[in-house]
């Protein structure tokens, strides 16, 4: 028996939220499961999903450890689909993204760690390719509005001519324990993250007759906001759909922005990431830092029901000048889990480009789940130009 999705994570906070959301949305005939260690914890999540659908009662229930190669080989050669919503990826993730390049399985996470995304591209691109595998990381918040924002935004532009784009994120919302985790773990491997990334630069080939980059601005005022560049993978993962897609133009450059409207509040969140940074250098305070957020926990659904996010692009090139937007609601738990979810079954039944290997969501899926999420839970639109 194979099924069309996997879900390792579903007995913490977003994957809960991601079962929920396949519970509602999966098509008639999708196969899935749960996959983890703790069956009676698997078990009392499919009987909540059953009061959402009673076929939900049905759920076959699989054993793996995420650490153990061999079991999680296992669950991932009778998937299609593989989604892991278990962070951090650094210590959790590899064993999930080998098995799945091994047997050729599709693999979607909602990391946004890029010394994770740089190892295993160094690691298992190669065999993904060979295999079939398409490894697509960063399928939530971090970064799929920005990456096919971004992709919208282009082709609302000329061909054939250099094209700039910035982003501009606004939001309201709570983030996941797993996210602060992830980031504070990050944010204490400074050098290996540089080695990570000099190493995937030696091998990783480069567009040929073109340039794509991610540049970094300062802190900057425009058009009534203070705009504070973000320390995060969405700039990296923007560059490589454009390395990857000559629409993006011979010379495609891209900024990332947080927009704020005052200025204290700007210099604040600068000093704010500024001290993570230099507590996560120290292992006391590190994890003094890690013991305040624990992972699995979460906003109440009326919290989360006022949360929301706005992505604002600004695209010019040949003359032209567009501004455009992606909007949807929670950033750091029910969109993300929507936008994960949404992924998976994009990879598991719609018509994409014949591409295989590490992958970003643009080049994976591109219109095919800007048209899902468009239609679901987010959305897409010109403002201007």
């Amino acid at each position: 028996m194979s099924d069309d999705i996997i879900l390792f994570g579903a007995t913490g906070f977003t994957g809960r939220l991601t079962a929920e959301y396949l519970a509602r949305h999966a098509p008639p005939g999708c196969r899935w499961s749960l996959a983890g260690r703790n069956q009676r914890a698997l078990a009392e999540v499919r009987n909540r999903l059953a009061e959402i659908d009673p076929d939900c009662g049905g759920l076959a229930l699989l054993h793996a450890e995420v650490t153990d190669l061999r079991s999680v080989r296992a669950v991932a050669e009778r998937a299609r689909v593989l989604i892991t919503t278990v962070g951090p990826y650094l210590r959790y993730g590899g064993p999930l993204v080998a098995a799945c390049a091994e047997t050729g399985t599709d693999y979607v996470d909602v990391t946004g760690e890029p010394e994770f995304i740089d190892r295993t591209y160094l690691r298992h691109h190669a065999r993904a390719v060979s295999t079939g595998a398409r490894i697509v990381h960063a399928c939530g918040f971090f970064s799929i509005p920005s990456d096919l924002g971004a992709r919208y935004t282009v082709r609302q532009l000329p061909e054939g001519v250099a094209l700039q784009v910035s982003g501009r994120v606004h939001a309201r919302g709570t983030f996941s324990g797993g996210t602060f985790h992830s980031a504070i773990t990050q944010f204490s491997r400074v050098r290996a993250l540089r080695e990570a990334a000099r190493q995937r630069r030696q091998v990783e080939p480069r567009p040929v007759g073109r340039r794509a980059r991610a540049l970094t601005g300062g802190l900057r005022r425009e058009d009534g906001w203070w705009l504070v560049p973000l320390p995060t993978v969405d700039p990296q993962v923007v560059a490589r759909s454009a390395a990857a897609d000559e629409r993006y133009g011979p010379d495609f450059t891209y900024r990332h922005y947080g927009a704020v409207k005052h200025l204290p509040v700007a210099v604040g969140g600068v000093l704010g990431v500024g001290g993570l940074l230099l507590a996560a250098q120290l292992p006391p305070l590190r994890s003094a830092l890690l013991r305040t957020v624990q992972v699995g926990e979460g906003p109440s659904p009326q919290r989360r029901a006022q949360s929301w996010f706005s992505v604002r692009f600004l695209g010019e090139g040949g003359g032209h000048r567009v501004v455009t937007e992606v909007a949807g609601g929670d950033p750091g738990y029910d969109a993300s889990a929507a936008m994960i979810a949404e992924a998976a079954l994009c990879l598991a039944f719609d018509d994409n480009p014949p591409t295989a290997g590490q992958l970003t969501t643009a080049t994976a899926m591109g219109d095919a789940l800007t048209r899902r999420l468009g239609s679901a839970t987010m959305t897409f639109r010109v403002l201007s130009g």
